[in-house]
C-alpha cells in the first residue's frame, strides 16, 4: 500500500472526516515517519579509519584491525576507500555470536596516508568476498572407501580429547588443523608436541583444499607443493613449549587438549589450541612447585592473506611470571644460523622431510622466529635439535611471530643470504606497523 492509500485507510478506520481531524492525522503520520527514520539511522554507525605508513618504502597487504566493542551490536560492515568497496572481515573471537573485530588489508606507497569509511550495521549478514586464505579440520571418512587420501570430507570445527587419550595424533586426517595464505601452508600436530609442520609451494595460490597436505602424483605434475619439513620432537617452526631448566618440554600432562577454528577468512584465518590443566614446569626457578595450580593456556595462530609470516598469541588464565617457557626453530641438518641477538633467530638448511628417503627428495627451507626482547631470558646455543629461546611471560599473555620459505618457490628465496636479508627487512616492517586512528 502506498502512502496516500495508507492515509485514507487511517482516516476511514478512525472516522476522521473533518478538516481538523485530517490535519491531526497528517501530524500523526509525520511523527510515525520521523520515528521510522530515526530507527533506520540508529541501525547504522559510520566511522572514519585513518591509516598511515610510517616508513619510507611501499608495503602491501598491511592488516588494519578495528575493535567493535565501542559500537554495540554489529552484524555487517562495509569498508570503502574513495567510494570504492574493499574486502573486509568480521570475527567473533570469543565465540559468543557477537563480532568482536573488523579487519581489512591495505597497500601503501612510502609515507602514504589513507582514510577509510567504515559503515557498521546492526542487521544483515557479513558481505562475501573471494577467499585469500584457507583453513580446515577433517576426520578420515572410513565409511566411503572410494575417497582418496586428499579427498576426505568429514569436516569438523573443533575437537577435544582428554589428556590420557591413547593416540590423539591420528584422530585427525592430516594430524591436526591446517591453514594457509597464498604463500604458505602450515599444519599443527594434535598431540603434546603441538608442532608446526610446513607445506612448500611452487606457485602463489591456495592449495590445501585440494591436497589436504597429501599431494598425489597427478597434482605434483601440475605444480602443487608438498610437505617440506621433518620435525620429529623438535620445535619445527616456532612451537610454544615448556622449559624445565635444561631443555624444552612438551605440553603435558594436561587434563584436556583442544584444536578449533575461530575464523575461516576470507582475509585471515584464526585457529586456536587450548590446553587445560597443564602441569607446566617452573624451569628450576623454585623448588616449591606443589603449591602451583595447573595452567590453562590458549595459543592463537592468525594467518593473514598475502603473508608468509604468522602471528602467535599465547594467553594464560593467570599470571605466569614464575614459569619459564621456550620456542625456536628446528636445527635443519647442516643448516646455517642467523641471529640478530634481539629476538630474531633463523636458519637455512636442507634435509629429507620424511624417513622414507626413496619416496621423498631433499628439501631446502628457511625458518625464522621473532620474539620480543622483553620476553627473552636466554638465547641457548644450538644443539642437534633446535635453535632455542628461553622465555618469560609478564602477566598472562605474550605474542611472537614465525616465518618460513621453501626453496621450491618461484616467488621466494633461494639462498641463505637472500633469506636472511629478507628477514632483516621483515623485522623492520614488524617494528614499524601501520598507524591506525579512528574518528
Amino acid at each position: 500500500m502506498h502512502l496516500g492509500g495508507f492515509f485514507v485507510y487511517l482516516c476511514e478506520i478512525c472516522n476522521y472526516n473533518t478538516p481538523s481531524s485530517i490535519s491531526n492525522m497528517k501530524k500523526l503520520i509525520s511523527i510515525i515517519l520521523l520515528s521510522i527514520s530515526c530507527l533506520t539511522v540508529s541501525a547504522t554507525r559510520t566511522i572514519t579509519v585513518c591509516v598511515s605508513n610510517p616508513v619510507n618504502y611501499a608495503r602491501t597487504d598491511q592488516p588494519v584491525v578495528v575493535s567493535l566493542k565501542p559500537y554495540g551490536e554489529v552484524r555487517s560492515a562495509l569498508v570503502t576507500l574513495n567510494g570504492q568497496e574493499i574486502p573486509c572481515q568480521l570475527d567473533d573471537l570469543d565465540q559468543d555470536e557477537t563480532f568482536d573485530e573488523l579487519c581489512f588489508l591495505t597497500d601503501f606507497d612510502k609515507k602514504e596516508k589513507k582514510e577509510y569509511t567504515v559503515t557498521l550495521y546492526e542487521t544483515g549478514e557479513p558481505r562475501s568476498y573471494p577467499a585469500r586464505v584457507f583453513t580446515e579440520m577433517v576426520l578420515r571418512n572410513t565409511s566411503d572407501k572410494k575417497l582418496t587420501k586428499n579427498n576426505q570430507n568429514n569436516f569438523i570445527e573443533s575437537i577435544t580429547v582428554r589428556g590420557d587419550a591413547a593416540d590423539a595424533y591420528h584422530i585427525q586426517h592430516h594430524h591436526g588443523v591446517d591453514f594457509e595464505s597464498e604463500l604458505n601452508g602450515i599444519r599443527i600436530y594434535f598431540d603434546a608436541r603441538q608442532t608446526l609442520d610446513l607445506y612448500g609451494k611452487y606457485q602463489k595460490r591456495l592449495e590445501l583444499k585440494d591436497t589436504q597436505f597429501y599431494t598425489n602424483d597427478e597434482q605434483k605434475a601440475q605444480g602443487y607443493g608438498d610437505d617440506v619439513l621433518w620435525v620429529g620432537q623438535t620445535f619445527g617452526l616456532g612451537a610454544f613449549r615448556g622449559w624445565d631448566g635444561q631443555k624444552p618440554t612438551h605440553i603435558e600432562p594436561v587434563r584436556s587438549r583442544t584444536q578449533r577454528i575461530i575464523s575461516y577468512g576470507p582475509l585471515r584465518t584464526i585457529v586456536e589450541l587450548v590446553d587445560r590443566g597443564w602441569q607446566a614446569p617452573l624451569g628450576n626457578l623454585s623448588p616449591l612447585t606443589s603449591h602451583l595450580s595447573p595452567l590453562n593456556m590458549i595459543i592463537r595462530y592468525t594467518q593473514y592473506a598475502g603473508h608468509r609470516d604468522t602471528d602467535v598469541d599465547v594467553f594464560f588464565n593467570k599470571d605466569v611470571d614464575d614459569y619459564r617457557f621456550s620456542t625456536g626453530v628446528i636445527n635443519v641438518k647442516g643448516s646455517e644460523e642467523f641471529s640478530d641477538k634481539k629476538g630474531l633467530r633463523a636458519c637455512w638448511g636442507t634435509d629429507y622431510p620424511s624417513t622414507d628417503t626413496l619416496k621423498w627428495k631433499r628439501e631446502t627451507v628457511g625458518l625464522a622466529v621473532l620474539v620480543p626482547q622483553k620476553n627473552i631470558v636466554s638465547e641457548e646455543p644450538a644443539n642437534k635439535d633446535n635453535y632455542t629461546f628461553v622465555l618469560k611471560v609478564d602477566g598472562k599473555k605474550m605474542a611472537y611471530k614465525v616465518n618460513y620459505t621453501s626453496a621450491n618457490e618461484t616467488f621466494g628465496y633461494h639462498s641463505a643470504k637472500e633469506w636472511f636479508d629478507y628477514l632483516k627487512a621483515w623485522r623492520k616492517e614488524v617494528d614499524n606497523p601501520v598507524v591506525v586512528t579512528i574518528r
